[in-house]
């Protein structure tokens, strides 16, 4: 098992390009099992998320071959099984993104129940529900969604109780082979959920509503669709972590291939602190702050402040003049960091939902062990300004997200090693 070695890291400084992003590279890739026709995919970030995503639809049937880096040719034309496997899907959540357009095309699906982070409960209720009310049958057998559909999908109004962003995918990919239109109200508004919605569209689906919290898609009716290829977005969240990496170092550093609108809850907050931008159409320049000044934070849905980035802020939060405090609304539990982060010096107390860092405390480095993907990073960015060495553990959680994250920190000028443990 590989652990990362961090040495102390006054100062970052240089540019790097930021990947495509995960979390819509997951949906992107179970959409392709509604299309009739073999995709390219571009900017597929190179990630264990992804690449066991690949290997379930390879599972079912699906062939994709590697065309350069980044790139896949994919075709899902002679999938022909339709049982997601607990061996794999255990291994991540987003594995329940099968559902929706296996069901839609084969009427017919058995997905085990999933698995992934430890960050709290996050059920599969709302995806099932709301398939039920588009005509489907499910049953939970042996630790499996056993879903029918004799007659097809047909449309219907959906009314989320809660945002969901993998429900809202989940249905979009089921609705786009429904028989009539499908109304999502509460719909979750990610840009993630965006990208899919433009590449259902461009496929011949007809979608009202696009970035709204109410879509309305009309349904083919079962035919599959004539998919174009497609470019994934850049990674919102691998850019705030990298900007939070310049920020505890008080650095000015520069991320290329990057959507600068889907950062503004990050940058606005970071501006707040005290740090300044350079902004141009797809790269973003951090200017170091003259004081960093403590901060309150909330997480909630886009296009609020991501919860994915909230461990980083924390992070941050210590080097901050001052008591910050941050509240997690949306996984109750989200701070498991915390224990890690308080074996590093770092002056945290939880109540509740609400975390309050006192900042400015000599971190020391110590071995720590990551808890969850974002967590890793929110480690590693308090390894940077610990005095002496970090060693962070447990870092296949940080591979399921962030590609070749060493290599761009020691880019930066960061003192970042992987090893294997011993």
């Amino acid at each position: 098992m590989d652990f990362l070695k961090i040495h102390h890291t006054p100062k970052l400084s240089g540019s790097i390009n930021i990947s495509g992003a995960k979390n819509s590279a997951l949906p992107i890739l179970t959409a392709t099992l509604l299309s009739k026709n073999p995709i390219t995919i571009s900017n597929l970030p190179n990630v264990a998320d992804v690449n066991t995503l690949l290997k379930l639809l390879e599972i079912l049937g699906a062939s994709y071959q590697h065309i350069q880096n980044n790139q896949i040719h994919i075709d899902t034309s002679s999938v022909h099984e339709t049982r997601a496997n607990y061996d794999i899907v255990r291994k991540m959540r987003a594995s329940i993104l099968v559902l929706g357009p296996l069901l839609a095309r084969f009427r017919h699906c058995e997905v085990s129940l999933p698995g992934g982070c430890a960050i709290g409960a996050r059920p599969v209720d709302l995806h099932i529900k709301a398939l039920e009310k588009m005509g489907a049958q499910i049953e939970i057998q042996h630790g499996y969604i056993v879903a029918t559909a004799p007659q097809g999908l047909r449309g219907a109004n959906i009314m989320f109780d809660k945002i969901t962003v993998t429900g809202t995918e989940n249905l979009l990919m089921a609705a786009a082979l429904a028989k009539g239109k499908t109304k999502i109200i509460n719909a979750a508004k990610e840009p993630e959920v965006v990208q899919l919605c433009e590449i259902l569209k461009d496929a011949g689906v007809e979608i009202e509503g696009i970035g709204t919290s109410e879509l309305e898609i009309q349904g083919s009716d079962g035919e599959l669709l004539d998919m174009q290829d497609i470019c994934v977005i850049a990674d919102r969240i691998e850019a705030g972590t990298y900007l939070c990496a310049g920020a505890i170092t008080n650095s000015s550093i520069t991320l290329h291939h990057v959507i600068p609108h889907h950062l503004e809850a990050i940058t606005d907050k970071l501006e707040e602190i005290g740090f300044g931008f350079e902004i141009s159409q797809d790269s973003l320049t951090l200017l170091p702050a003259t004081k960093r000044k403590a901060f309150e934070l909330i997480t909630t849905e886009y296009p609020g402040f991501p919860t994915d980035m909230q461990a980083q802020f924390m992070a941050l939060a210590l080097v901050c003049e001052g008591t910050s405090t941050i509240e997690e609304r949306l996984f109750e539990n989200r701070f498991m960091h915390v224990n890690e982060l308080q074996r590093m010096g770092a002056n945290i107390t939880l109540k509740g939902h609400t975390a309050t860092i006192i900042g400015e405390e000599e971190l020391k480095g110590a071995d720590v062990m990551a808890t969850d993907l974002r967590a890793s990073s929110a480690l590693i960015l308090a390894g940077l300004v610990a005095q002496d060495c970090t060693q962070i553990h447990r870092i296949y959680h940080l591979d399921r997200g962030y590609e070749g994250l060493e290599e761009k920190l020691r880019s930066l000028g960061a003192s970042v090693q992987r090893l294997k443990e011993k």
